[in-house]
């Protein structure tokens, strides 16, 4: 026997996963670090609060006695939130503090990438244009806005490059971020210096990992520095993982096709692959050979869904999280046709299907009578509207939503998941006493390490336990109205949310 280790960078904290060769879960570990907001819109980490997140929830994992009794680690895999951006040195010392995913300050930046379609074919790959949370984006507001530190990079890297560089000191990339996050051509094995270099970041290419790897390859062995900082044995296969969300679709067991991983937490990502391209505006991709090197991968998602609750429970109410039951009680018990609220759940833009970084969140119908369990209820129905928005884009698109497998922060709130299920009409998995994504880069690691065929087999072979969450019948009716509320008010309060996220720009 042996470990299959895996590591998650998630928005709050890292979390270190054990599992067995055969599949079966250890245990896992998580540490936090901080996020600081320095300005609306802004969000940002420092790079080396991950690795001593990582390195210390590794010793602790690998000292419990479930993972002693299991043998040595025989092979590790990372996944991180995406579009998490970091500027490093030479040496992989960070010049500045990481820009994290939802952060949107390169909104500009991403509008101007619409400019270059026609010219630039590879940008129907995301739908026509760059999101703002996207690394090409934000290495462009990083040469415009801090050009001092943008010629001073000797790498501007997604998370997970840097991870893998400080197991392994390589700078391997994952072809699963290249091609969904700053445009790398997968069909022709290269980077996109024509579009770089239109859109003024043609320097980009060397500040990029030097070579990009399908997800399961290995990225190298890990180190001894590495090894020593984890509590594992040195030159064990490192091997490319990717996004957390995008690489949960290997967690939900069988092959690619019908299946759709919603990863609903402090984000929700909504990932499919199909095995033809399909063309809309809506959707992110698709996506060339990002995930499995056979099919086409498609995102859709909502920058916040379960931030958007925490914000509303602890931000605003002062609920403590271990007193969230009880709210989450309170409000199952309001009635869905009679509280009057609506919300909307873009607080910090819309990745799809608007791709508008420029919303923002609203609550209408507040009386003075209206209560904490109401208000809690309401933001929970934005969000479920929200993951609505997404599914319907892809059903318009072509793309098959058989099978629904939700994962993530969802499964501690039973509210959450019974009001999306009633949104959505439809019935849904959702992933029990498990971490998708941790699961998955279990997969990734017995893929690289050669103990299954390949990441089909692998996703067989480790499927989670799920159950079924199924729809009330009686609140179809009221929950089609509060859709087409949230439509309604979105369409009818985005002249407003633009012209003050211009005015405060400008400030």
């Amino acid at each position: 026997m042996g470990i299959l280790l895996g590591l998650d960078l998630g928005t709050e904290g890292a979390r270190v996963g054990a599992f067995t060769t055969d599949g079966t879960a250890l245990g896992s570990v998580h540490r936090p670090y901080r996020t600081v907001f320095p300005r609306a819109g802004w969000a940002e980490q420092d790079p080396q609060d991950w690795w001593a997140a990582v390195t210390d929830a590794s010793q602790a994992l690998l000292a419990t006695p479930a993972c002693r009794a299991a043998g040595p680690v025989v092979s590790v895999a990372s996944a991180t939130t995406a579009s998490t951006v970091a500027v490093l040195d030479a040496a992989g010392t960070p010049l500045r503090p990481a820009i994290l995913w939802m952060d949107s300050r390169a909104t500009a930046q991403a509008e101007r990438t619409a400019g270059f379609a026609a010219d630039h074919p590879i940008l129907a790959w995301s739908g026509g244009s760059d999101a703002s949370e996207w690394l090409l984006p934000k290495a462009m507001w990083l040469k415009e806005q801090q050009p001092q530190t943008y010629a001073r990079a000797a790498r501007i890297v997604e998370a997970v490059d840097y991870l893998t560089y400080r197991l392994t000191g390589r700078w391997v990339g994952s072809q699963l971020n290249a091609v969904c996050k700053y445009n790398y051509d997968s069909l022709r094995g290269r980077f996109a210096t024509e579009l770089y270099a239109a859109l003024g970041v043609e320097d980009l290419v060397p500040k990029l990992p030097d070579e990009i790897l399908p997800v399961g390859s290995v990225a190298g062995p890990l180190s001894a520095a590495a090894a020593a900082a984890l509590g594992v044995t040195a030159g064990v296969p490192v091997c490319v993982g990717g996004i957390d969300a995008h690489v949960s679709l290997l967690a939900c067991g069988g092959s690619a096709g019908s299946v759709v991983s919603l990863v609903s937490g402090t984000s929700s990502a909504i990932v499919a692959e199909v095995d033809e391209p399909v063309a809309t505006a809506e959707v992110w991709g698709p996506y060339p050979h990002a995930l499995r090197t056979s099919t086409w991968l498609v995102e859709g998602g909502q920058v916040t869904s379960g931030s958007v609750l925490t914000w509303a429970a602890e931000n605003i109410m002062g609920v403590a999280r271990q007193d969230l039951s009880a709210l989450v009680a309170g409000a199952a018990a309001v009635d869905p046709g009679a509280h009057g609220l609506r919300a909307l759940d873009t607080f910090m833009g819309n990745r799809t299907p608007y791709r508008d970084a420029r919303l923002r969140g609203a609550i209408v119908g507040l009386t003075l009578g209206t209560t904490r369990e109401e208000l809690y209820r309401a933001a929970v129905e934005a969000v479920a509207c929200g993951t609505r928005g997404v599914i319907d884009s892809f059903e318009r698109a072509g793309v098959v939503c058989e099978r629904l497998v939700f994962s993530g922060g969802i499964e501690k709130n039973p509210l959450w998941q019974q009001i999306s299920v009633d949104v959505l009409g439809r019935e849904a998995e959702i992933v029990s006493g498990d971490n998708l994504t941790l699961r998955a880069c279990a997969v990734v690691a017995a893929t690289g390490a050669g103990l299954v065929r390949d990441l089909d087999e692998g996703a067989a072979a480790y499927a989670p336990p799920t159950r079924t969450l199924t729809p009330d019948p009686t609140t179809q009716k009221v929950y089609q109205q509060t859709y087409d509320d949230y439509v309604g008010l979105l369409v009818a309060l985005t002249p407003l949310m633009h012209e003050s996220v211009d005015r405060l720009a400008h400030r």
